[in-house]
C-alpha cells in the first residue's frame, strides 16, 4: 500500500471519493515531484478531501490549486489551498485561470466527466502544464456509459475517441502524409498511458528522434538486405506510384502494399 492509499483509508477529514486502482497510478506518476515546490490543479472538488491528500502527499512546498461549480466549495480553502468557482467548459474562465496561477506540474481533472467539460479543459489547460509536467483525466468510463454520459463503444464525440487522435500525435514525426502533421503536442509529450478510466499524458519538449548504431558487425541480417532490396524496388517503380496504390487500396479497406 503506497502512501496516498494509507492516508486515503485512514482519512478522518474532509471526505475523499476514489477508485482503489487510482492510488497506484498516482504513485507511479507524481511520486518524483513530492517535497518540490511545485504546483497541483484539480478540477473538481467535491468535499475538499483529495485537496487535502494532496497537500499531505506532495508536502509544505507545494501549492494545491482547486476548481469546482459549486460556490460552497470557496469555504474550504486553507494554507497552500486556493480554490476557484466556475465551470470548466468555461473557455473564458479557464483563459482567466491561466492568468490567475503559474504554470501546472500537475493537472487533475476529476471535474463533471462530461466529454465537452474534458475536451475544453484538454484544449484550454494543456498548454499551462509545464514542460516536464504531467496532465491526468480519470473517470474515462463515461466514455463507455451511454444512459448517464451518452457514451458507448466507439461513438464519436467521447473523450476516450477523442483521445485516440493522441496517438498519431505522438508519432507523426514519422508520417509520411500531410493529413498527419507535427504538432504542438508531438514536440511536447514524452509518453501517454492508458489505464482503466484514466489517461496519462507526460510532457517532455522533444525532437525528431533518431537511430545510432555502435560496436562491429558480426554478419549481414537478412532484414538489412530486405531492407535495402525494398528502397531498390521503391525506387524502380517510384516512390508516388506504391504511395498512390496504397491510398487506392486504404480507402477501400484493402491489404497495403509494400515489397517482401
Amino acid at each position: 500500500m503506497n502512501d496516498l492509499e494509507k492516508y486515503f483509508r485512514e482519512n478522518n477529514k474532509k471526505q475523499i471519493h476514489k477508485w482503489i486502482h487510482y492510488f497506484d497510478i498516482y504513485e507511479r506518476h507524481f511520486s518524483r515531484f513530492r517535497n518540490e515546490e511545485i504546483s497541483v490543479l484539480e478540477i473538481g472538488i467535491y468535499q475538499g478531501g483529495s485537496l487535502q491528500m494532496w497537500k499531505n502527499y506532495f508536502g509544505g512546498k507545494a501549492k494545491i490549486y482547486g476548481i469546482d461549480i459549486n460556490p460552497k466549495c470557496k469555504e474550504l480553502e486553507e494554507e497552500n489551498i486556493k480554490i476557484f468557482i466556475g465551470s470548466q467548459s468555461d473557455r473564458d474562465f479557464l483563459k482567466k485561470i491561466k492568468q490567475s496561477i503559474p504554470k501546472i506540474d500537475i493537472l487533475i481533472d476529476d471535474g463533471g466527466h462530461k466529454f465537452i467539460q474534458q475536451i475544453v479543459t484538454y484544449e484550454e489547460l494543456f498548454d499551462h502544464v509545464k514542460d516536464d509536467g504531467v496532465y491526468l483525466c480519470e473517470d474515462l468510463l463515461t466514455s463507455y456509459q451511454m444512459v448517464l454520459y451518452g457514451g458507448g463503444h466507439k461513438r464519436n464525440g467521447t473523450f476516450i475517441e477523442y483521445s485516440k487522435n493522441f496517438i498519431d500525435f505522438l508519432n507523426a514525426y514519422h508520417s509520411e502524409q500531410k493529413s498527419l502533421k507535427v504538432t504542438a503536442f508531438t514536440k511536447s509529450v514524452d509518453s501517454i498511458h492508458y489505464y482503466d478510466s484514466v489517461i496519462v499524458i507526460e510532457k517532455r519538449k522533444r525532437e525528431k528522434p533518431h537511430t545510432e548504431m555502435t560496436g562491429t558487425v558480426s554478419f549481414q541480417e537478412k532484414s538489412q538486405n530486405q531492407e535495402n532490396e525494398a528502397i531498390k524496388f521503391v525506387k524502380g517503380i517510384g516512390f508516388h506510384v506504391v504511395y498512390g496504390i496504397n491510398i487506392f487500396l486504404r480507402f477501400f479497406k484493402l491489404g497495403s502494399f509494400y515489397w517482401r
